[in-house]
């Protein structure tokens, strides 16, 4: 039996970590080290220090974020927290250090202008913060600057540039934990993207499976990057968002082995948790027109792209029929939400394969 995956630590509760023992030092010159901390469900993790400054009115601690088993791009960073006294009764005011993005946006959380710091670690901060002044005498008015080395790099592979944060990474979390392998994190990121998007006003966005769809949606539509939703698989998240937050028209666009399942109903279209259904492909194949030999044969398909070619070749319309019944489950989830479909399957090369 393999070993259970090992949880880590959001970017924010690092920052969280590295913020109480640079105030803790400014108020009296040493470093807590390890730096315990408590999460917001009451957990207690304790964090090793791995760098440590003090001069000129500024303490900076700074902790190396460990994700646990999670295929995290931030695994590794360095997270660190410069503090240094603010003007008195402003509380905590927040700043973006290097390798921390910027909002420039609107749609997000937070302010346009603000760094790219989440409420919940903003909250985890300052109530420590607040502990840390009640236990060492100090005000509780700091300027918090928060910075990730190499941090602007690392934002390039995340959906921070699409949703207007530049600069850099953001420091997010709202439980402290990161679950391996969770969903969380991405079905975040397309609902943020479609509040981006309503924000800007957009009529138009498009949940695309992958880079190759994205593209033909961007291209067919004219649309503009931030009206493009990196859906993945969670085709779900997306409509359900949708749902209670519309948008004039959606376009889903993808592969024609995801949309298959979409197309049976399926609204989490990763291998490992829903499969092409070929009984499907192969009443469509007959739908479509196809004898029982090529039903037989489209069943039989190692593929649904292997199904989609075996009814290319007898010229029926696979692609079509599929892009229907997806439209169709779609509306099914939108259920009265004013929001019109549209579906593109495309094929590996980006060719438009079917369209309803």
């Amino acid at each position: 039996m393999s070993a259970p995956l090992r949880h880590g630590w959001t970017t924010g509760a690092c920052a969280t970590a590295a913020t109480t023992a640079a105030y803790t030092a400014l108020l009296t010159g040493d470093f807590p080290d390890p730096v315990e901390i408590v999460l917001p469900k009451g957990q207690r993790p304790a964090f090793a220090l791995a760098r440590e400054g003090l001069a000129d009115g500024t303490a900076t601690a700074s902790v190396v974020k460990d994700a646990g088993d999670d295929p995290d791009v931030t695994h590794g960073a360095l997270i660190s927290s410069t503090v240094r006294h603010g003007v008195p009764g402003s509380g905590v005011v927040f700043a973006a250090g290097p390798g921390v993005g910027t909002v420039t946006k609107p749609g997000l959380p937070l302010e346009v202008g603000e760094p790219a710091i989440n409420p919940v670690p903003r909250r985890m901060m300052r109530e420590h913060v607040a502990e840390v002044a009640a236990r060492h005498g100090g005000t509780g008015d700091v300027v918090v600057e928060i910075s990730v080395e190499h941090g602007e790099e690392l934002a390039g592979r995340t959906w921070n540039p699409r949703l207007g944060i530049l600069g850099g990474l953001s420091i997010l979390g709202t439980t402290g934990i990161v679950v391996p392998y969770s969903c969380s994190a991405w079905i975040d990121s397309i609902r943020r993207g479609i509040d981006v998007a309503r924000a800007a006003g957009y009529a138009h966005v498009a949940g695309c499976t992958g880079s190759t769809s994205e593209r033909v949606a961007a291209e067919l539509y004219g649309l503009p990057e931030d009206a493009l939703l990196d859906m993945g698989d969670f085709a779900g998240a997306v409509l359900k968002y949708l749902r209670r937050h519309p948008v004039p028209r959606l376009t889903i666009a993808g592969g024609i082995g995801k949309l298959s399942k979409l197309a049976d109903g399926h609204l989490d279209l990763h291998s490992g948790r829903s499969q092409v259904n070929p009984d499907l492909l192969a009443g469509l194949a007959r739908a479509a027109g196809g004898d029982d030999a090529l039903a037989g044969r489209v069943r039989a398909a190692n593929t649904a792209l292997h199904a989609l070619r075996l009814c290319q070749e007898a010229d029926l319309p696979l692609g079509d029929l599929v892009a229907e019944r997806a439209r169709r489950t779609a509306e099914a989830v939108l259920r009265e939400a004013p929001v019109a479909v549209d579906v593109v399957v495309v094929d590996r090369a980006g060719v438009i394969v079917g369209r309803a």
